[in-house]
């Protein structure tokens, strides 16, 4: 009986390279609350903090939210190729740092971004096969006009221009890799939860460690064969 294989050299490949996560919605479809929880839930999933230059809202904390800058910094950012992503959302600019990400990944850190489509779109001309998708759906308009009400954060006006855009991001549905549909929070989060565990075992993401192990164990069946 032969023994277990065992890795060889002086480096051994990662495990598997990290992945980053993205989370879309509306506004008000559930998004953020989701991420939360993912957050909570896991600790080998990092937060992507954006860049804005909107107006800090009072629940809110500079560097835990988002990086809250002015529009000349952000544009410098912008000019000098330092953000993955970038967009203009409602007259308020949101980017992502680059570095921080890419460091991440390469040591098998994982991601996670709370960005809008368009920023998904961009991410995905960057990083494609580094990200796994997942649009979340409002169960319907009026739950999404109540959860924006409900959240008491922006005025009417605020709110009408959120609903003005979600005709839009909502038909870009398409272009994610999943779709979860935001009608119970508990079961939406399972439904999360599934996607990043499926998405961490990919062939893909681990086929450094992966391919080595299989080669070590096909070279031992193969000086082990019994007749």
């Amino acid at each position: 009986m032969s023994s277990t294989p065992q890795m060889t050299g002086e480096a051994k490949p990662l495990c598997r390279r990290g992945l980053i996560l993205v989370i879309a919605s509306p506004s008000g479809a559930g998004k953020s609350t989701l991420s939360r929880l993912l957050l909570q839930a896991d600790d080998q999933l990092t937060l992507s903090i954006s860049v804005t230059t909107r107006p800090r809202r009072a629940s809110e904390v500079d560097g835990m939210h988002y990086h809250f800058i002015d529009k000349r910094r952000f544009e410098a950012l912008r000019e000098r190729g330092e953000l993955l992503e970038w967009a203009q959302v409602h007259g308020n600019f949101y980017g992502t740092p680059r570095e921080p990400v890419e460091t991440a990944l390469a040591t098998g850190r994982d991601y996670l971004f709370d960005i809008d489509v368009q920023g998904t779109l961009q991410v995905y001309q960057e990083m494609r096969s580094d990200v796994a998708s997942v649009f979340i759906l409002p169960p319907s308009i009026p739950e999404l006009v109540e959860r924006l009400r409900r959240r008491a954060e922006d005025d009417e006006i605020t709110i009408r221009k959120r609903l003005a855009s979600a005709a839009d991001e909502i038909s870009h549905w398409r272009d994610f890799d999943y779709v979860l549909v935001n009608d119970d929070l508990n079961r939406t989060f399972a439904g999360l939860q599934a996607i990043l565990a499926a998405e961490r075992l990919k062939r893909s993401r681990r086929e450094p460690m992966i391919g080595l192990l299989a080669d070590e164990l096909t070279a031992e069946l193969k000086k082990n064969k019994v007749d």
